[in-house]
């Protein structure tokens, strides 16, 4: 099992994910075998505001130093643009103080399933952009109505052309016996998946 985060300083960190992120290697998708690039930054969820200043530093960096364009989609903002946009915002906001916990999860579910809603929706917005490298952030945020394992699942193919860095607010945790898993926050573990890599284990 991994540590919350390796012995390095979050500055050392957006180093190496600068280093990274600019590599030709990581660009080009080289030496993945017949794996996507989804990548996982996986970082304490203590470190959130600080994580957030370094992403947008590594953007600005990528770009105005290299002309290497970022595209971020936030999947709490993408999920309340698809519930405006099918006009259920407001029906949303008014049954959550009065349903059942439960059946509220459920619904909200539904409204934003991964394969159905969040997958064609992730698809259509990078198809409508120019850039070299996708951020995925919100993960936290979007917990329990969206699960970060069945998001990857269903990205596999909607993202294989370009390398995907989700940011993750908890362990990446690997295991001889059960795989990869995430645990959100350090505590919520999520179910196993294996085909994306932990960035900071990356060759810079």
């Amino acid at each position: 099992m991994r540590a919350v985060q390796p012995r390095t300083t979050l500055t050392q960190q957006e180093d190496h994910l600068f280093k990274v992120l600019s590599s030709e290697r990581f660009l080009k998708m080289e030496g993945l075998g017949n794996e996507v690039a989804h990548f996982i930054y996986d970082y304490d969820p203590a470190w959130a505001l600080d994580v957030a200043q370094a992403k947008k530093r590594i953007k600005t960096k990528l770009d105005t130093d290299l002309g290497i364009k970022v595209f971020e989609i936030n999947l709490y903002d993408l999920c309340v643009d698809l519930l405006k946009e099918r006009n259920v915002w407001d029906r949303v906001l008014a049954a959550e103080p009065t349903m059942d916990k439960t059946d509220f999860l459920k619904m909200l579910q539904n409204m934003l399933d991964p394969q159905i809603h969040l997958a064609p929706a992730i698809k259509a917005r990078i198809e409508a952009e120019s850039f070299q490298i996708l951020f995925l952030t919100g993960i936290g945020e979007v917990f329990p109505f969206v699960r970060s394992h069945t998001v990857l699942n269903n990205l596999q193919t909607v993202v294989s052309d370009k390398p995907m860095l989700m940011f993750f607010p908890g362990r990446y945790e690997v295991s001889a016996t059960q795989g990869s898993s995430l645990v959100l926050f350090g505590q919520l573990k999520d179910d196993s998946f294996y085909r994306a890599k932990r960035i900071l284990d990356q060759e810079a």
